[in-house]
């Protein structure tokens, strides 16, 4: 049985994506394909408008934590940036394809090629401050629970040290009260 996914938009809350690489595969897994994803989100934030209270961009994943935006809805906004992602980092997967940071099946690499993302992204509508401060804690926490790094300030992709005021953020957060 195929359950449809509902999504609940225009009540003003916070939303808490989950976005994969197709197969979980480290279509992120180099720096310059993250800073490539950042510079990506900072293009649909100035597009469309929503605000951006948290990011974590992991190898295989995102996490954002986003306010709807004024004009379209945060399904809007994911494939604009699913779709610019996919369009600048498609053609550098496919080069990549057979080295040791993605080591693709041979049929995971024809796939990879007419795939970057999973169809579908995880929603989930934040209504409370309490709930938007798990969220926070649990994306920056993802980089040390996954090895990546020992302590959440050693992962620049991320909106852990804006709200750590430990260093520089790549992407400036907005702030709601």
């Amino acid at each position: 049985m195929t359950y449809r996914l509902s999504r609940r938009y225009g009540a003003g809350h916070l939303h808490f994506i989950t976005c994969s690489c197709y197969k979980r595969l480290p279509f992120l897994g180099s720096a310059s394909a993250r800073d490539c994803f950042i510079e990506k989100l900072a293009e649909c934030r100035a597009k469309f408008g929503f605000s951006l209270i948290g990011y974590v961009v992991m190898p295989e994943h995102v996490h954002l934590l986003i306010s709807e935006p004024p004009q379209g809805s945060p399904s809007d906004v994911m494939r604009e940036l699913k779709r610019s992602v996919a369009l600048s980092l498609s053609s550098d997967v496919l080069k990549n394809r057979d080295s040791t940071q993605i080591r693709l099946s041979k049929v995971a690499a024809k796939d990879a090629g007419e795939h970057f993302w999973l169809r579908r992204f995880y929603d989930f509508n934040v209504c409370t401050r309490q709930k938007r401060n798990e969220k926070l804690h649990y994306m920056h926490l993802n980089p040390v629970k996954r090895g990546l790094v020992r302590n959440p300030r050693d992962w620049p992709w991320s909106s852990y040290c804006f709200y750590s005021a430990a260093g520089p953020v790549i992407l400036p957060i907005d702030i709601i009260p």
